[in-house]
C-alpha cells in the first residue's frame, strides 16, 4: 500500500492586517496573536470560532509585550517577566478557544522572540516555562527545540517558503537583501522543496503580507499537485 505524504500549512492570524477568514479557508494550523504584539480578545474569539468550524488547529503565537514594533524588535527581558508574559498569553487564548469550542494545541513564538529563542537559552527556557506542556513549533536548528526535546516536550519543525535563509539555516533579517520572497510561484516552489526534504512537519506562509491569502492558496495547490495531503501536524486540524 502506498503511503500518502502529509504536510501542515500554517499562518499567523488575528493580527489585524490580513483576511483571517480567507486564510482559514486554506491553512490547516493557525498561529493566533495573543494581544501582546497584535490582536485583542474580539479578534482572538473570531479566529477561534472560525477555526473550530473549519477544523483548523489553533496555536498560541506568543510575543514580547511590544505592540508599537509589532513584536519585531528584540527585548532584553528577564526570565520571570517573559515567563509570566507567555503564561498570560497562552492562558488568555486558551480561555477564548475553549469558549469557541476548540483548544490551544501548540505554542509558537512570534517575530523577534522567534528569532531570539533560536540561540538564547534563557529566553527559550522562559517561553517553555510559561507555556506549560504544550507541543512547540519552531525553527531547526534552534536552542528552543533542543531544550523542549530535552524536557520531554513534543516538538515540530517548520520551514518558511517566503523567507530567505542564512548558510547556517537561520532566517535572514528582514532588512537584508533576499530576506523576503514575494513572488507567489517562487514561494510555492520553495514550499514543495521544503516539504519534500522530509525535515519539517509544517510550512509557514506569513499572514501579514498584502498577498497572504493568494500566496497560501498557491502553496496549497502546489503541495497537493506534488502529492501531499494537507493535514495539521497535531490533532485539532482538518483531515
Amino acid at each position: 500500500m502506498r503511503v500518502v505524504p502529509t504536510i501542515d500549512l500554517n499562518a499567523d492570524l488575528g493580527e489585524g492586517v490580513t483576511d483571517d477568514a480567507g486564510l482559514l479557508e486554506v491553512v490547516t494550523s493557525a498561529n493566533v496573536a495573543c494581544g501582546y504584539h497584535a490582536g485583542d480578545e474580539t479578534t482572538m474569539r473570531a479566529v477561534c470560532e472560525y477555526a473550530a468550524r473549519r477544523g483548523v488547529a489553533v496555536g498560541a503565537q506568543v510575543s514580547y509585550d511590544d505592540r508599537e514594533n509589532f513584536g519585531r524588535v528584540a527585548v532584553d527581558v528577564d526570565f520571570d517577566t517573559l515567563r509570566g508574559q507567555v503564561e498570560d498569553q497562552v492562558g488568555m487564548l486558551s480561555r477564548i478557544a475553549a469558549a469557541a469550542g476548540t483548544s490551544v494545541t501548540y505554542v509558537k513564538p512570534h517575530g523577534a522572540l522567534y528569532n531570539t529563542v533560536v540561540h538564547d537559552e534563557q529566553q527559550a527556557s522562559a517561553v517553555l516555562a510559561g507555556s506549560g506542556d504544550l507541543p512547540v513549533l519552531g525553527l531547526p536548528p534552534s536552542v528552543f527545540l533542543r531544550l523542549a526535546e530535552r524536557a520531554g516536550r513534543i516538538t515540530y519543525r517548520e520551514g518558511f517558503p517566503d523567507r530567505g535563509y542564512t548558510t547556517e539555516g537561520i532566517l535572514l533579517p528582514r532588512d537584508e537583501p533576499g530576506a523576503l520572497v514575494e513572488d507567489a510561484k517562487t514561494i510555492a516552489g520553495n514550499a514543495v522543496r521544503l516539504a519534500c526534504s522530509g525535515n519539517i512537519a509544517s510550512v509557514c506562509v506569513h499572514g501579514d503580507s498584502a498577498d497572504a491569502v493568494r500566496n497560501a492558496a498557491e502553496v496549497r495547490r502546489a503541495l497537493e499537485r506534488a502529492g501531499f495531503v494537507l493535514r495539521a501536524f497535531i490533532s485539532g486540524g482538518s483531515p
